[in-house]
């Protein structure tokens, strides 16, 4: 493994060939941006509340079938059908994204499904046009369904990872790389989804009793149910991530690069809060490599290390309620006290680069060192760390539950809104 020691991070270039470039590391490109991500202080104020310990004792998750790592007969997996070769354009890439649309079709259906479809050469296939395809997962308040004038009003947290796979060796699986990231996020979108509906419909009930009694109504635009109100998920599962020869600024990220060049010029219309579908996301959350044992997770950008310190006491108060299964000797997500001197300008290329490079924020969940079967043909399912993959399950669903406010919602045990929670403000910067 190589050190890049100039920016204290020890990390690979996304690169099928031996001899490459320091890996997959961008050291000094977007100085000015990167510069201004670090000393700028997010704008606005989101109302984040903290699950009470009652619901994070009685997280919603699912099966363990979920994350079976054999497809049997009968079985409902998650993850089993995503552990075969997904290169874009291949058959194998199809019946993934078939996976994916039977799931959220059959049982997520108040989630809106658009496909971002694009078409690129690559250095391994000469003029040849391969296809990639980016699947939008989208659930926003009920009062502002896709095509409606209030779409551009919704700040939308987002999830993401990719679901391709390596086009060389012949055969790669890619379980951590990112088959094991993509099961997680679908079993959080069903395990917050009842709970994001029950919220929705208690707020459209408390605004008809105002409507009734001759105040604002669903109009959203009284300060008690403003913005605050205007927030929903989306997820977004990425093609063609992975290099085909040698990563480069061209040969990687081919459907993240389409899919943030698509949001930035399709604008909301003139009244809309927002100009655009990338102005709308509060936090791009992008999860890669996850599913070895005893992973680290750094910090890698000031500018959203309060959204990291929230994920970290997450998982810190799920450990000292035995909810976890893991017991590594250091938390996964170590950096919550890291100072703002010890960031740098350094990261890791990933499918957020072409969304950061255009000012959305990022939370990067990578870790660093990589998995020792990173790019090897034992990056298969045999090779997981199931209870850790369930750990991070239920760490990324009781942060989307605190960033969507859904404390007293999210369980079906009876849990009260207003019970002991865990340290952290009930008001913070919006990151």
């Amino acid at each position: 493994m190589a050190r890049h020691s100039g920016l204290g991070l020890n990390n690979r270039h996304r690169s099928s060939q031996p001899t490459s470039l320091p890996r997959r590391l961008l050291s000094a490109l977007l100085l000015t941006t990167t510069t201004t991500l670090l000393t700028t202080t997010p704008a606005g104020v989101h109302a984040y509340t903290p699950l009470s310990t009652c619901s994070l004792q009685h997280l919603p998750s699912g099966p363990p079938s979920d994350f079976d790592i054999h497809p049997g007969s009968g079985s409902d997996s998650l993850l089993a059908p995503i552990l075969i070769p997904r290169v874009p354009g291949t058959e194998g890439s199809r019946l993934v994204q078939q996976h994916f649309v039977d799931f959220f079709s059959s049982q997520l259906p108040d989630w809106t499904l658009e496909w971002q479809n694009s078409t690129s050469t690559t250095p391994a296939t000469g003029s040849q046009l391969i296809p990639f395809s980016n699947l939008i997962l989208r659930r926003d308040p009920p009062w502002a369904k896709a095509g409606t004038k209030k779409e551009g009003n919704v700040k939308r947290l987002t999830l993401a990872a990719h679901y391709d796979s390596l086009y060389r060796p012949e055969g790669f699986i890619g379980a951590v790389d990112s088959a094991a990231p993509c099961a997680i996020l679908m079993q959080v979108a069903r395990a917050v989804d009842g709970a994001l509906g029950r919220r929705w419909e208690g707020v459209m009930a408390r605004k008809q009793k105002e409507e009734e009694g001759g105040g604002l109504g669903l109009g959203l635009e009284d300060e008690e149910f403003g913005e605050e109100e205007e927030k929903g998920v989306q997820i977004v599962l990425f093609d063609g991530e992975e290099a085909w020869v040698r990563w480069t600024n061209t040969d990687s990220t081919y459907g993240s690069r389409a899919l943030a060049e698509a949001w930035e010029s399709s604008p909301y219309e003139a009244s809309s809060t927002h100009s655009n579908r990338l102005e709308s996301i509060s936090l791009l959350v992008l999860l890669d490599l996850l599913g070895a044992e005893n992973p680290r997770i750094p910090s890698y950008f000031w500018d959203t290390h309060g959204a990291y310190g929230d994920l970290a006491k997450i998982e810190a108060r799920l450990r000292e309620l035995g909810v976890l299964e893991t017991a590594p000797a250091s938390p996964f997500l170590p950096d919550s006290g890291k100072p703002y001197n010890r960031f740098t300008r350094g990261y890791i290329q990933d499918d957020h680069v072409p969304f950061m490079e255009r000012g959305v924020k990022v939370l990067h969940i990578i870790p660093t060192p990589f998995p020792p079967v990173w790019h090897t043909m034992d990056d298969d399912g045999e090779h997981l760390d199931l209870p850790t993959v369930r750990d991070w399950a239920k760490i990324m669903t009781a942060f989307v539950a605190e960033w969507m406010d859904l404390d007293g919602v999210l369980s079906e045990e009876g849990c009260v809104v207003g019970e002991e929670k865990g340290s952290g403000s009930m008001e913070k910067d919006e990151l």
